[in-house]
């Protein structure tokens, strides 16, 4: 991909192109940590704990795996390391947009918060660095700013109508991960590498103790891709 820096209206998007599908992003998957805190609250980590995830942590599938684990009665230590190696995708997208964006040097720490799944999408569909410069804020503020209030939102909804299984609300959070996950699934590669992912982590579930599916199933990428260079 080369990017390009070019002036607005020649070979790079208009600015309100840019906004507005970067504030769909934001919008749409923020208000997905309603079900982040709905989760928690079910796994039974305060309200404070749950804010802080989000705050902190700021990355959805590896919230949702550690209190999915937490909730399951798996060791907080196992629940940590299942939610550290999903959130370790965002260290290889940190290496493409830093070459993309180029920010300064003082802002590349603030900036690094934002870099998940979202704002690198939003932001290598940009035809030029302007763009992409503008559409990895402006998903990166929105998503954030929304993410950690319907956090908020859900783990006090959730106190106030006392137990979420009672209600299926505990579904919640899985449900919206596979939501978010799904349309990312384009290859055959990809679907291949879910899919077994899916059997090794439900056919595991019953057998190891909660958390330690989630790690296991994260060797389906390699085995796929391992089988993939085999093949003639």
């Amino acid at each position: 991909m080369v990017v390009q820096e070019t002036p607005e209206g020649v070979a790079g998007r208009p600015r309100s192109a840019v906004v507005r599908d970067a504030l769909g992003v934001g919008v749409a998957v923020g208000l997905s940590g309603f079900a982040f805190g709905v989760t928690a609250a079910g796994s039974g980590i305060s309200a404070l704990q749950a804010c802080v995830l989000s705050l902190l942590v700021f990355t959805g599938a590896s919230q949702f795996a550690l209190v999915g684990a937490l909730a399951a009665g798996g060791n907080p230590f196992t629940a940590a390391a299942g939610a550290f190696f999903l959130g370790t995708r965002n260290a290889f997208y940190g290496l493409r947009l830093s070459q993309l964006l180029a920010l300064p040097r003082a802002v590349r720490p603030f900036a690094a918060h934002w870099v998940i799944d979202e704002t690198t999408a939003v932001s290598l569909a940009q035809p030029d660095r302007r763009s992409a410069r503008l559409g990895f804020t402006v998903t990166g503020l929105s998503l954030y700013v929304l993410w950690n209030l319907t956090t908020l939102l859900g783990v006090l909804g959730a106190e106030a109508i006392g137990d979420t299984a009672a209600w299926g609300l505990d579904a919640a959070g899985p449900a919206v991960f596979l939501a978010l996950l799904a349309p990312m699934l384009k290859t055959a590669t990809e679907r291949a590498a879910a899919a077994l992912a899916l059997v090794l982590g439900l056919g595991l579930l019953p057998v190891l103790p909660a958390g330690l599916p989630v790690l296991v199933a994260a060797l389906a990428a390699p085995v796929i891709l391992w089988l993939k260079g085999r093949r003639p």
